[in-house]
């Protein structure tokens, strides 16, 4: 029979069906719960109750095939570097590692409980001692954390891997050797290539207001405190003064600076107040604080904070870390508002040279990043020096403002893991107990090592240009960590419960 409808717009378009006899195989309701393919803002609550028809969305399905390709990707480029896979368990012990534990309960041991892993950071670290000198594995990661647009909540999955004999510029080989080629195979934008730019804490600290710049936004934080040393301004009495200048800033209008206080005095980013300034094409000070601008400090500001003309500048007044910040936040706003962040590229930087510790919340000493960090100066630094002002072996990965991987040298000696502790409030006692493992492995002829973990689910975002984590993840949990498709957490039988030795408040 002669096909007349031909359809070359159509994958299927040559060919003619003609059906002598029908068999519904998988019946399917009169009525979808929303449209699958459209343009209409479908409630994502809905969407995740019914997952298994969103994921034939045909962006949602591409992400989710996407993340394949790029998991096996990352295997066939980890073995070729000659890294081995292993597996670690995922009922382990409860360990400090900058998040609550997923507490599991033991039926046979009555009482006691394991810990879904936040990492395999200890396990690593015993194969390093076993004699595995290149481990790796697709881990799954649990840790009991609110979630956000880039952290999906209770677990996610790192490319994890250790080396012996390492240092931390062999560990930063392997990343800009396996990163940068896995987003040139999968991304169509411009990739950075390495060695990455390094960038020591402090300095993004200061110069960024953040520990994750995005290196896409050309704006910079500079400290001015001394240049209002003697200004009459009272608002910027006794307080360290952080500035943003914005070229060509003078062009906006007083709606636009308006616009910024808001943003800077909301709950969110707590400041007191934005001050501002512009100066004019005639080189003249105009608007907001310009009043307080002496001859003295305009002169200041023109030859050693590079101020020209027709630019803007934001002040950020408050005491020293609240300021560096509210800036970081006021800098990342400037930048999407005024649409300066560069497009079509994957800017890559390492932190390096993180505080091996901060004070807490109640002001005793706490690990900051790492407690299975190298110190850096070993154990003289850590019986001489103020504790808040050593610096770790660790590091980060940025990539576009986003943590990327995170990791360390390790420390494998026994004795200064324990001075290590000590300092943040651990008896030997106490490692001994709760890291018993590790403290017996490593009386055992340790060799140095090192590592890092890049996040999986935040590479596959970045790669499908995915704003939210949860479109890159098959069965993602919501806002509120709950599985509206499985209907998880919820309420199990008293007899369940007896079974484990729990008993309800």
């Amino acid at each position: 029979m002669e096909r007349t409808n031909k359809n070359a717009n159509m994958a299927t378009g040559e060919i003619e069906v003609v059906a002598k006899e029908i068999e519904v195989l998988g019946k399917c309701k009169n009525v979808l719960p929303f449209e699958i393919n459209t343009d209409q803002e479908v409630r994502e609550d809905l969407r995740l109750e019914y997952r298994f028809l969103d994921l034939r969305n045909d962006t949602l399905h591409s992400n989710i095939l996407l993340r394949s390709k790029i998991l096996k990707t990352l295997r066939d480029k980890m073995d070729e570097l000659g890294f081995a896979e292993i597996q670690t368990p995922i009922l382990a012990n409860s360990s400090p590692e900058g998040a609550r534990d997923y507490l599991v309960p033991s039926r046979i041991n009555p009482g006691e409980f394991y810990a879904l892993p936040q990492a395999p950071q200890q396990f690593k670290q015993l194969l390093m001692v076993a004699g595995f000198n290149k481990y790796y594995q697709i881990a799954p990661c649990f840790r009991d954390e609110d979630p956000r647009a880039d952290r999906a909540p209770g677990e996610f999955y790192q490319l994890d891997f250790e080396m012996s004999f390492a240092t931390q510029e062999d560990v930063f080989q392997v990343i800009e050797e396996v990163v940068p080629y896995t987003f040139k195979k999968f991304a169509d934008w411009k990739v950075d290539e390495g060695p990455f730019v390094r960038i020591p804490y402090k300095e993004a600290m200061e110069k960024y207001g953040i520990d994750k710049p995005d290196l896409r936004n050309p704006l910079i934080i500079q400290d001015v405190t001394n240049v209002f040393e003697n200004s009459d301004f009272k608002a910027f009495e006794g307080k360290t003064i952080k500035a943003i200048v914005v070229p060509n800033g003078a062009n906006q209008g007083r709606k636009f600076f308006d616009k910024m206080g808001e943003f800077a005095t909301t709950e969110e980013v707590g400041a007191k107040g934005l001050a501002w300034v512009k100066w004019e094409e005639t080189g003249e000070v105009a608007g907001g604080i310009a009043k307080f601008i002496t001859d003295d400090i305009k002169e200041k500001l023109e030859n050693e904070y590079k101020v020209g003309k027709n630019s803007a500048i934001f002040f950020i007044a408050d005491e020293f870390e609240k300021a560096q910040k509210i800036a970081g936040l006021v800098r990342i706003e400037l930048g999407k508002r005024l649409d300066l962040i560069e497009k079509g590229v994957y800017k890559f930087c390492f932190i390096v040279d993180f505080p091996m510790y901060e004070l807490s919340d109640e002001g005793t000493i706490d690990f900051s990043h790492n407690p299975f960090s190298m110190p850096q100066g070993g154990l003289e630094a850590l019986e001489t020096k103020n504790p808040l002002e050593i610096v770790a072996y660790q590091y980060d990965l940025v990539c576009n403002g986003y943590e990327m991987a995170s990791g360390a040298v390790r420390n494998h000696n026994p004795e200064i893991m324990v001075k290590a502790f000590e300092i943040a409030g651990y008896s030997e006692e106490d490692v001994k107990n709760r890291f018993g493992a590790l403290y017996n492995a490593f009386q055992y002829g340790t060799p140095p090592h090192a590592g890092a973990a890049p996040g999986v689910d935040r590479m596959v975002m970045l790669i499908a240009d995915s704003q939210n984590i949860r479109e890159i993840i098959a069965f993602p949990k919501n806002k509120k960590a709950r599985d509206l498709l499985m209907r998880a957490p919820s309420v199990v039988s008293k007899e369940q419960l007896d079974d484990v030795h729990i008993q309800l408040k």
